[in-house]
Protein backbone atom coordinates (compact mmCIF):
# COMPACT_ATOMS: atom_id res chain seq x y z
CA UNK A 1 0.00 0.00 0.00
CA UNK A 2 1.73 3.28 -0.89
CA UNK A 3 0.88 6.58 0.57
CA UNK A 4 2.62 8.69 -1.82
CA UNK A 5 5.38 11.32 -1.07
CA UNK A 6 4.83 12.74 2.71
CA UNK A 7 2.94 15.53 2.60
CA UNK A 8 3.19 19.33 4.81
CA UNK A 9 1.10 21.82 5.97
CA UNK A 10 2.83 24.18 4.31
CA UNK A 11 4.12 22.08 0.74
CA UNK A 12 0.75 21.11 -0.61
CA UNK A 13 -0.30 21.66 -3.90
CA UNK A 14 -2.07 24.19 -4.94
CA UNK A 15 -5.95 23.89 -4.47
CA UNK A 16 -8.65 23.74 -7.15
CA UNK A 17 -10.53 26.03 -8.80
CA UNK A 18 -13.68 25.00 -6.49
CA UNK A 19 -11.87 26.72 -3.48
CA UNK A 20 -11.90 30.08 -4.74
CA UNK A 21 -15.61 29.26 -6.24
CA UNK A 22 -16.34 28.60 -2.68
CA UNK A 23 -15.36 31.45 -2.00
CA UNK A 24 -16.45 34.00 -4.29
CA UNK A 25 -20.59 32.44 -4.16
CA UNK A 26 -19.93 33.53 0.04
CA UNK A 27 -18.90 36.65 -0.64
CA UNK A 28 -22.06 37.51 -3.44
CA UNK A 29 -24.57 35.76 -0.81
CA UNK A 30 -23.42 38.24 1.70
CA UNK A 31 -23.37 41.12 -0.57
CA UNK A 32 -27.10 39.98 -1.19
CA UNK A 33 -27.56 39.89 1.91
CA UNK A 34 -26.52 43.46 2.89
CA UNK A 35 -28.62 44.74 0.27
CA UNK A 36 -31.46 43.21 0.82
CA UNK A 37 -31.27 43.95 5.35
CA UNK A 38 -30.03 47.33 6.42
CA UNK A 39 -26.83 46.89 8.79
CA UNK A 40 -27.44 45.98 12.32
CA UNK A 41 -26.52 50.04 14.14
CA UNK A 42 -23.57 49.40 16.35
CA UNK A 43 -24.81 49.36 20.53
CA UNK A 44 -28.42 48.80 18.92
CA UNK A 45 -31.09 46.31 20.98
CA UNK A 46 -30.86 43.10 19.89
CA UNK A 47 -34.93 41.55 19.53
CA UNK A 48 -36.03 37.76 20.48
CA UNK A 49 -38.13 36.74 17.74
CA UNK A 50 -39.70 33.02 19.32
CA UNK A 51 -42.48 31.08 19.97
CA UNK A 52 -43.07 32.82 23.13
CA UNK A 53 -43.15 29.17 25.11
CA UNK A 54 -40.77 28.79 28.03
CA UNK A 55 -38.56 25.60 28.60
CA UNK A 56 -39.93 23.05 30.89
CA UNK A 57 -39.53 23.73 34.74
CA UNK A 58 -37.88 20.12 35.22
CA UNK A 59 -34.66 21.73 33.69
CA UNK A 60 -31.49 19.30 33.60
CA UNK A 61 -28.44 19.18 35.37
CA UNK A 62 -25.12 18.40 34.95
CA UNK A 63 -23.50 15.24 36.19
CA UNK A 64 -20.45 15.59 38.29
CA UNK A 65 -17.57 13.82 36.39
CA UNK A 66 -14.35 12.52 37.06
CA UNK A 67 -11.15 14.74 36.06
CA UNK A 68 -10.22 12.78 33.20
CA UNK A 69 -13.31 11.95 31.54
CA UNK A 70 -14.33 13.96 28.49
CA UNK A 71 -16.21 16.75 29.16
CA UNK A 72 -19.86 16.78 28.95
CA UNK A 73 -21.86 20.08 30.09
CA UNK A 74 -25.13 21.35 30.67
CA UNK A 75 -25.95 24.84 30.19
CA UNK A 76 -27.80 27.18 32.36
CA UNK A 77 -30.84 29.63 31.13
CA UNK A 78 -29.67 32.88 31.47
CA UNK A 79 -31.78 36.06 33.07
CA UNK A 80 -30.86 37.70 29.38
CA UNK A 81 -29.89 36.26 25.94
CA UNK A 82 -28.28 39.95 25.17
CA UNK A 83 -25.08 39.40 24.08
CA UNK A 84 -21.67 41.61 24.11
CA UNK A 85 -18.32 41.04 22.23
CA UNK A 86 -15.48 39.71 24.57
CA UNK A 87 -13.00 38.49 22.32
CA UNK A 88 -11.63 40.10 18.99
CA UNK A 89 -8.48 38.62 18.06
CA UNK A 90 -6.60 39.42 14.80
CA UNK A 91 -3.32 37.10 13.51
CA UNK A 92 -0.78 38.74 12.32
CA UNK A 93 2.04 38.62 9.55
CA UNK A 94 0.42 37.00 7.27
CA UNK A 95 1.86 38.94 4.17
CA UNK A 96 3.28 35.20 2.73
CA UNK A 97 -0.53 33.51 3.58
CA UNK A 98 -2.73 33.31 0.15
CA UNK A 99 -5.81 30.77 -0.79
CA UNK A 100 -3.29 28.44 -2.16
CA UNK A 101 -0.97 28.52 1.17
CA UNK A 102 -2.92 29.21 4.08
CA UNK A 103 -1.88 29.49 8.05
CA UNK A 104 -4.03 26.64 9.61
CA UNK A 105 -5.47 27.30 12.91
CA UNK A 106 -7.32 24.16 13.83
CA UNK A 107 -8.28 23.34 17.22
CA UNK A 108 -10.77 25.77 19.29
CA UNK A 109 -11.28 25.03 23.49
CA UNK A 110 -13.28 27.22 26.00
CA UNK A 111 -12.57 26.49 29.16
CA UNK A 112 -13.38 28.64 32.40
CA UNK A 113 -13.13 32.06 31.32
CA UNK A 114 -10.51 31.33 28.58
CA UNK A 115 -10.45 30.51 25.01
CA UNK A 116 -7.84 28.29 23.18
CA UNK A 117 -6.74 28.42 19.51
CA UNK A 118 -4.30 26.29 17.94
CA UNK A 119 -2.84 28.02 14.53
CA UNK A 120 0.24 26.72 13.12
CA UNK A 121 2.95 25.90 15.69
CA UNK A 122 1.17 27.60 18.70
CA UNK A 123 -1.50 27.68 21.09
CA UNK A 124 -2.85 30.64 22.35
CA UNK A 125 -5.52 31.58 24.73
CA UNK A 126 -7.46 34.42 25.17
CA UNK A 127 -9.38 35.78 28.04
CA UNK A 128 -12.89 36.47 27.82
CA UNK A 129 -13.20 39.85 29.11
CA UNK A 130 -13.94 43.61 28.30
CA UNK A 131 -10.35 43.94 26.52
CA UNK A 132 -11.45 41.73 23.68
CA UNK A 133 -7.84 40.82 22.80
CA UNK A 134 -6.03 39.90 26.27
CA UNK A 135 -3.60 37.17 25.56
CA UNK A 136 -3.67 34.95 29.03
CA UNK A 137 -0.84 32.80 28.00
CA UNK A 138 0.84 31.48 24.42
CA UNK A 139 2.48 27.58 24.42
CA UNK A 140 5.16 27.41 21.83
CA UNK A 141 4.60 23.57 20.21
CA UNK A 142 7.85 21.58 18.79
CA UNK A 143 6.06 21.91 15.62
CA UNK A 144 3.11 22.47 13.09
CA UNK A 145 -0.03 20.93 14.42
CA UNK A 146 -0.83 17.79 12.86
CA UNK A 147 -4.37 16.60 14.47
CA UNK A 148 -6.20 18.04 16.93
CA UNK A 149 -9.78 16.88 18.75
CA UNK A 150 -12.77 18.77 19.85
CA UNK A 151 -12.79 16.74 22.97
CA UNK A 152 -11.94 18.75 26.89
CA UNK A 153 -11.81 16.54 29.85
CA UNK A 154 -13.59 17.54 33.00
CA UNK A 155 -11.09 19.15 34.13
CA UNK A 156 -9.17 20.84 31.36
CA UNK A 157 -6.97 19.58 29.06
CA UNK A 158 -6.78 18.28 25.49
CA UNK A 159 -4.67 16.45 23.16
CA UNK A 160 -2.63 17.51 19.81
CA UNK A 161 -0.01 15.76 17.51
CA UNK A 162 2.41 17.83 15.73
CA UNK A 163 4.62 17.09 13.46
CA UNK A 164 8.25 18.48 14.11
CA UNK A 165 10.70 20.06 11.62
CA UNK A 166 12.52 18.39 9.02
CA UNK A 167 15.37 19.06 6.75
CA UNK A 168 13.57 19.87 3.59
CA UNK A 169 14.11 16.13 1.58
CA UNK A 170 14.60 14.15 4.64
CA UNK A 171 13.19 10.70 5.13
CA UNK A 172 10.70 11.86 7.76
CA UNK A 173 9.83 15.47 6.27
CA UNK A 174 6.15 16.09 7.12
CA UNK A 175 5.71 12.87 9.63
CA UNK A 176 3.89 13.78 12.77
CA UNK A 177 4.77 11.57 14.94
CA UNK A 178 4.64 13.70 18.49
CA UNK A 179 1.60 13.66 20.43
CA UNK A 180 1.10 16.02 23.25
CA UNK A 181 -1.27 16.49 26.13
CA UNK A 182 -2.22 20.17 27.10
CA UNK A 183 -3.62 21.67 30.38
CA UNK A 184 -5.97 24.22 28.59
CA UNK A 185 -6.41 26.27 31.88
CA UNK A 186 -2.38 27.16 32.67
CA UNK A 187 -1.05 26.51 28.83
CA UNK A 188 1.01 24.26 29.81
CA UNK A 189 2.07 21.06 28.16
CA UNK A 190 1.51 17.78 30.93
CA UNK A 191 3.30 15.60 28.91
CA UNK A 192 4.79 15.01 25.07
CA UNK A 193 5.53 11.87 23.69
CA UNK A 194 6.90 10.23 20.28
CA UNK A 195 4.64 7.94 18.92
CA UNK A 196 6.41 4.37 18.13
CA UNK A 197 7.23 3.24 14.42
CA UNK A 198 4.58 6.54 12.82
CA UNK A 199 7.00 7.03 9.90
CA UNK A 200 4.22 7.36 7.76
CA UNK A 201 1.89 9.64 9.98
CA UNK A 202 0.83 12.65 8.19
CA UNK A 203 -1.29 15.56 8.31
CA UNK A 204 -3.39 14.12 5.86
CA UNK A 205 -3.73 10.38 7.23
CA UNK A 206 -3.62 10.81 11.62
CA UNK A 207 -6.88 10.96 14.12
CA UNK A 208 -6.68 11.70 17.38
CA UNK A 209 -9.26 11.16 19.95
CA UNK A 210 -10.00 11.37 24.13
CA UNK A 211 -11.84 9.16 26.35
CA UNK A 212 -11.55 7.34 29.73
CA UNK A 213 -8.53 8.96 30.97
CA UNK A 214 -6.78 7.87 27.73
CA UNK A 215 -5.40 9.45 24.62
CA UNK A 216 -5.74 7.43 21.13
CA UNK A 217 -4.18 8.31 17.99
CA UNK A 218 -4.38 6.27 14.71
CA UNK A 219 -2.66 6.87 11.42
CA UNK A 220 -3.62 4.05 8.81
CA UNK A 221 -0.22 2.31 9.44
CA UNK A 222 -0.39 2.24 13.14
CA UNK A 223 -1.93 3.37 16.12
CA UNK A 224 -1.47 4.28 20.22
CA UNK A 225 -2.81 4.93 23.31
CA UNK A 226 -1.64 6.88 26.29
CA UNK A 227 -2.16 7.11 30.11
CA UNK A 228 -3.75 10.57 29.82
CA UNK A 229 -2.06 11.08 33.71
CA UNK A 230 1.59 10.19 32.96
CA UNK A 231 1.92 9.37 29.44
CA UNK A 232 2.71 6.22 29.58
CA UNK A 233 2.12 3.78 27.11
CA UNK A 234 -0.83 1.51 27.13
CA UNK A 235 -0.77 -0.63 23.71
CA UNK A 236 -0.11 -0.10 20.51
CA UNK A 237 -0.92 -1.45 16.97
CA UNK A 238 1.81 -0.94 14.27
CA UNK A 239 2.37 -4.54 13.39
CA UNK A 240 1.21 -5.43 9.73
CA UNK A 241 -2.15 -7.16 9.13
CA UNK A 242 -4.71 -7.52 6.60
CA UNK A 243 -6.95 -4.04 8.36
CA UNK A 244 -5.63 -1.42 9.76
CA UNK A 245 -7.04 1.53 11.91
CA UNK A 246 -8.23 4.48 10.29
CA UNK A 247 -9.13 6.36 13.27
CA UNK A 248 -10.91 6.47 16.71
CA UNK A 249 -13.87 7.88 18.10
CA UNK A 250 -13.81 9.24 21.84
CA UNK A 251 -15.91 10.72 24.34
CA UNK A 252 -17.72 8.15 26.76
CA UNK A 253 -16.33 5.12 24.81
CA UNK A 254 -13.88 4.50 22.15
CA UNK A 255 -14.84 2.95 18.63
CA UNK A 256 -12.14 2.08 16.14
CA UNK A 257 -12.54 2.40 12.54
CA UNK A 258 -10.58 -0.66 10.20
CA UNK A 259 -9.71 -0.47 6.92
CA UNK A 260 -9.35 -4.09 5.34
CA UNK A 261 -7.82 -4.70 1.63
CA UNK A 262 -6.90 -1.71 -0.90
CA UNK A 263 -8.84 1.00 -2.27
CA UNK A 264 -11.09 0.97 -4.72
CA UNK A 265 -11.97 -2.71 -2.74
CA UNK A 266 -11.26 -2.25 0.62
CA UNK A 267 -14.00 -2.47 3.55
CA UNK A 268 -14.38 -1.83 6.60
CA UNK A 269 -15.15 -2.52 10.23
CA UNK A 270 -16.31 -0.53 13.25
CA UNK A 271 -15.31 -1.54 16.89
CA UNK A 272 -15.45 -1.35 20.23
CA UNK A 273 -12.21 -1.36 22.38
CA UNK A 274 -11.41 -1.37 25.83
CA UNK A 275 -9.77 2.13 26.42
CA UNK A 276 -6.70 0.49 28.61
CA UNK A 277 -6.17 -2.80 26.83
CA UNK A 278 -7.32 -1.90 23.17
CA UNK A 279 -8.71 -5.24 23.01
CA UNK A 280 -11.57 -5.57 20.76
CA UNK A 281 -15.17 -6.26 22.59
CA UNK A 282 -17.08 -6.60 19.61
CA UNK A 283 -16.60 -6.30 15.77
CA UNK A 284 -19.38 -4.27 13.38
CA UNK A 285 -18.46 -4.99 9.78
CA UNK A 286 -19.65 -2.74 6.90
CA UNK A 287 -21.54 -3.59 3.83
CA UNK A 288 -19.52 -3.64 0.69
CA UNK A 289 -19.23 -0.76 -1.76
CA UNK A 290 -19.12 1.94 0.73
CA UNK A 291 -16.16 4.31 0.41
CA UNK A 292 -15.61 6.01 3.53
CA UNK A 293 -17.25 5.46 7.03
CA UNK A 294 -16.71 8.08 9.97
CA UNK A 295 -17.45 7.83 13.53
CA UNK A 296 -19.97 10.75 14.99
CA UNK A 297 -20.71 9.19 18.11
CA UNK A 298 -18.95 6.10 20.41
CA UNK A 299 -22.11 6.21 22.69
CA UNK A 300 -24.83 5.21 21.45
CA UNK A 301 -22.07 3.98 18.49
CA UNK A 302 -23.13 5.36 14.99
CA UNK A 303 -21.51 5.46 12.38
CA UNK A 304 -21.98 7.59 8.71
CA UNK A 305 -21.28 6.09 5.86
CA UNK A 306 -21.07 7.19 1.92
CA UNK A 307 -21.96 4.38 -0.49
CA UNK A 308 -21.32 5.06 -4.01
CA UNK A 309 -20.73 8.54 -3.36
CA UNK A 310 -18.41 10.93 -2.15
CA UNK A 311 -21.20 12.45 0.62
CA UNK A 312 -22.43 10.78 3.70
CA UNK A 313 -25.60 8.92 2.35
CA UNK A 314 -26.54 6.68 5.70
CA UNK A 315 -26.35 6.88 9.10
CA UNK A 316 -26.22 3.11 11.07
CA UNK A 317 -26.92 3.12 14.55
CA UNK A 318 -25.49 0.22 16.93
CA UNK A 319 -26.82 -0.88 20.29
CA UNK A 320 -24.32 -1.81 22.89
CA UNK A 321 -23.26 -5.11 22.21
CA UNK A 322 -22.41 -3.58 17.96
CA UNK A 323 -25.58 -5.02 16.81
CA UNK A 324 -27.18 -3.04 14.20
CA UNK A 325 -30.42 -1.12 15.18
CA UNK A 326 -31.50 1.23 12.49
CA UNK A 327 -30.46 2.74 8.96
CA UNK A 328 -31.32 6.62 8.31
CA UNK A 329 -31.21 7.26 4.64
CA UNK A 330 -29.63 11.11 4.42
CA UNK A 331 -31.06 12.08 0.97
CA UNK A 332 -31.82 16.37 1.66
CA UNK A 333 -29.71 16.37 4.15
CA UNK A 334 -25.77 17.48 5.13
CA UNK A 335 -24.13 15.36 7.31
CA UNK A 336 -21.07 17.63 6.59
CA UNK A 337 -18.47 14.34 7.26
CA UNK A 338 -15.07 15.20 6.52
CA UNK A 339 -16.23 18.39 4.63
CA UNK A 340 -13.48 20.71 6.24
CA UNK A 341 -10.71 22.10 4.11
CA UNK A 342 -12.53 22.26 1.40
CA UNK A 343 -13.44 18.27 2.07
CA UNK A 344 -8.86 17.65 2.22
CA UNK A 345 -8.66 15.10 5.08
CA UNK A 346 -6.26 17.35 7.44
CA UNK A 347 -5.97 17.47 11.28
CA UNK A 348 -8.12 14.28 11.37
CA UNK A 349 -11.62 13.36 10.25
CA UNK A 350 -13.02 10.32 11.43
CA UNK A 351 -15.20 12.13 14.36
CA UNK A 352 -16.15 15.47 12.50
CA UNK A 353 -19.88 15.65 11.39
CA UNK A 354 -20.33 19.30 11.81
CA UNK A 355 -24.00 18.95 10.79
CA UNK A 356 -24.63 16.10 12.76
CA UNK A 357 -24.89 15.75 16.75
CA UNK A 358 -26.38 12.64 18.65
CA UNK A 359 -27.33 12.59 21.89
CA UNK A 360 -27.92 9.63 24.57
CA UNK A 361 -31.02 8.54 22.52
CA UNK A 362 -32.01 11.00 19.61
CA UNK A 363 -29.54 12.27 16.93
CA UNK A 364 -29.89 15.46 15.28
CA UNK A 365 -29.00 16.23 11.77
CA UNK A 366 -29.09 19.62 9.64
CA UNK A 367 -30.72 19.30 6.17
CA UNK A 368 -29.28 20.27 3.12
CA UNK A 369 -29.56 24.42 2.09
CA UNK A 370 -32.98 25.60 0.92
CA UNK A 371 -32.71 28.55 -1.79
CA UNK A 372 -36.44 29.19 -2.43
CA UNK A 373 -38.30 32.16 -1.83
CA UNK A 374 -39.96 32.89 1.43
CA UNK A 375 -39.31 29.40 3.17
CA UNK A 376 -36.24 28.80 5.64
CA UNK A 377 -33.12 28.03 4.58
CA UNK A 378 -32.95 25.00 6.31
CA UNK A 379 -34.15 23.04 9.36
CA UNK A 380 -32.80 19.81 11.68
CA UNK A 381 -34.62 16.68 11.91
CA UNK A 382 -34.31 14.68 14.96
CA UNK A 383 -34.55 11.01 14.80
CA UNK A 384 -34.86 8.30 17.36
CA UNK A 385 -31.40 6.31 17.78
CA UNK A 386 -33.27 2.71 18.11
CA UNK A 387 -35.91 3.06 15.37
CA UNK A 388 -34.62 5.95 12.96
CA UNK A 389 -38.03 7.45 13.21
CA UNK A 390 -38.35 10.83 13.29
CA UNK A 391 -39.13 12.56 16.28
CA UNK A 392 -38.98 16.67 15.38
CA UNK A 393 -38.53 19.56 13.34
CA UNK A 394 -36.38 22.60 13.99
CA UNK A 395 -37.10 24.68 11.04
CA UNK A 396 -34.67 27.75 10.13
CA UNK A 397 -36.21 31.49 9.12
CA UNK A 398 -35.25 33.16 5.55
CA UNK A 399 -32.03 34.21 5.41
CA UNK A 400 -31.14 32.12 9.01
CA UNK A 401 -29.46 28.80 8.32
CA UNK A 402 -29.29 26.42 11.84
CA UNK A 403 -26.64 24.72 12.69
CA UNK A 404 -26.48 21.79 15.42
CA UNK A 405 -23.93 22.41 17.64
CA UNK A 406 -23.71 20.12 20.52
CA UNK A 407 -26.21 18.40 23.57
CA UNK A 408 -26.69 20.26 26.25
CA UNK A 409 -28.14 17.10 28.81
CA UNK A 410 -31.25 16.40 26.83
CA UNK A 411 -31.38 19.44 24.67
CA UNK A 412 -29.73 20.71 21.35
CA UNK A 413 -27.92 23.32 21.11
CA UNK A 414 -28.00 25.08 17.54
CA UNK A 415 -26.89 28.36 16.06
CA UNK A 416 -28.64 30.22 13.92
CA UNK A 417 -27.05 32.90 12.13
CA UNK A 418 -28.47 36.62 11.78
CA UNK A 419 -29.81 38.56 9.23
CA UNK A 420 -28.95 42.69 9.68
CA UNK A 421 -31.29 44.35 11.10
CA UNK A 422 -34.01 41.98 10.74
CA UNK A 423 -33.31 39.35 13.66
CA UNK A 424 -29.91 38.76 15.45
CA UNK A 425 -28.02 35.52 15.23
CA UNK A 426 -28.44 33.54 17.99
CA UNK A 427 -27.45 30.54 20.53
CA UNK A 428 -31.14 28.22 21.37
CA UNK A 429 -31.17 25.35 23.16
CA UNK A 430 -34.01 23.21 21.90
CA UNK A 431 -36.31 19.85 22.87
CA UNK A 432 -36.89 17.98 20.05
CA UNK A 433 -39.85 16.14 22.64
CA UNK A 434 -41.45 18.94 23.50
CA UNK A 435 -40.58 21.41 20.37
CA UNK A 436 -39.56 24.44 23.29
CA UNK A 437 -36.95 26.22 22.39
CA UNK A 438 -34.99 29.03 24.78
CA UNK A 439 -32.61 31.86 23.67
CA UNK A 440 -29.40 31.32 25.42
CA UNK A 441 -27.47 34.26 23.47
CA UNK A 442 -28.88 36.79 21.25
CA UNK A 443 -26.27 39.02 19.15
CA UNK A 444 -24.11 39.97 16.20
CA UNK A 445 -21.20 39.27 13.90
CA UNK A 446 -18.70 41.62 12.42
CA UNK A 447 -20.76 41.83 8.97
CA UNK A 448 -17.16 41.73 6.61
CA UNK A 449 -16.34 38.15 8.00
CA UNK A 450 -20.30 36.95 9.02
CA UNK A 451 -20.20 34.30 6.19
CA UNK A 452 -16.76 32.83 7.02
CA UNK A 453 -17.00 33.12 10.51
CA UNK A 454 -21.09 31.10 10.74
CA UNK A 455 -20.30 28.47 7.91
CA UNK A 456 -18.84 25.10 9.83
CA UNK A 457 -16.93 24.03 6.79
CA UNK A 458 -14.51 27.10 7.21
CA UNK A 459 -14.89 27.82 11.21
CA UNK A 460 -14.97 26.09 14.01
CA UNK A 461 -18.56 27.02 16.60
CA UNK A 462 -18.37 26.48 20.20
CA UNK A 463 -21.06 27.07 22.53
CA UNK A 464 -19.72 27.13 26.45
CA UNK A 465 -20.98 28.43 29.35
CA UNK A 466 -22.80 30.82 27.81
CA UNK A 467 -20.07 32.30 25.52
CA UNK A 468 -19.98 31.52 21.83
CA UNK A 469 -16.90 31.39 19.82
CA UNK A 470 -15.97 32.07 15.54
CA UNK A 471 -12.81 31.07 15.09
CA UNK A 472 -11.08 30.41 11.65
CA UNK A 473 -9.59 27.47 10.52
CA UNK A 474 -7.25 28.67 7.62
CA UNK A 475 -6.07 32.29 7.43
CA UNK A 476 -5.17 34.23 4.43
CA UNK A 477 -4.48 37.71 3.79
CA UNK A 478 -5.91 40.70 2.72
CA UNK A 479 -4.84 41.31 -0.88
CA UNK A 480 -5.82 44.82 -0.89
CA UNK A 481 -3.46 45.11 2.59
CA UNK A 482 -1.40 42.11 2.31
CA UNK A 483 0.57 43.64 5.65
CA UNK A 484 -2.84 44.10 7.75
CA UNK A 485 -3.62 41.60 10.61
CA UNK A 486 -6.95 39.23 10.08
CA UNK A 487 -9.35 38.23 11.84
CA UNK A 488 -8.92 35.01 13.62
CA UNK A 489 -12.06 34.20 16.68
CA UNK A 490 -14.57 36.56 17.71
CA UNK A 491 -16.55 35.63 21.12
CA UNK A 492 -19.67 36.56 22.45
CA UNK A 493 -20.91 35.83 25.78
CA UNK A 494 -24.33 37.46 27.66
CA UNK A 495 -24.39 40.78 29.12
CA UNK A 496 -24.77 39.79 32.94
CA UNK A 497 -22.79 36.79 32.46
CA UNK A 498 -19.70 37.55 35.21
CA UNK A 499 -16.49 37.83 32.66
Amino acid sequence: MSFGPPPSIYTESALTADRDRAKRRRRMLGAVIALVLTVLAAGGGLLWYGSGETQDDKKPTATRQAPDEVRETVEKVPASPEGMLVVEHDEENLAQSTDTNPRYAPGTWAVGKLVAKGVADRIEAYKTDSLNDTVAWTLKLDGHLCATTRHVTADGRTAVVIQPPQAKGAEKEGVCDQVVLVDLNTGKKVWQKKMPSANFAYVTNTNLTLTEGVVAVAWGRGSVAYDMKDGKQLWNGTTTSACEDKGFAGGRALLALLSCGEAPDATYQVQKLDPRTGKAQWTYRVARGVDSVYLPSSSPPVLAVAAGDISVTDLITLDDKGKHQASIALSGYEAKCGARYFSRPLFGVVENCDGMVVGRDQLFVMSKENIATGQPSDWIVAFDVRTGKTQGKFEGRELQMVYPLRMSGDDLLIYRRGAGAVAPAAVVSWNARTDKETPLLLFSLPEDSEADLSDPDESDIVFEQGRAFFAKRELVRDDEEPKDPVLMIVGIAGAGLEH
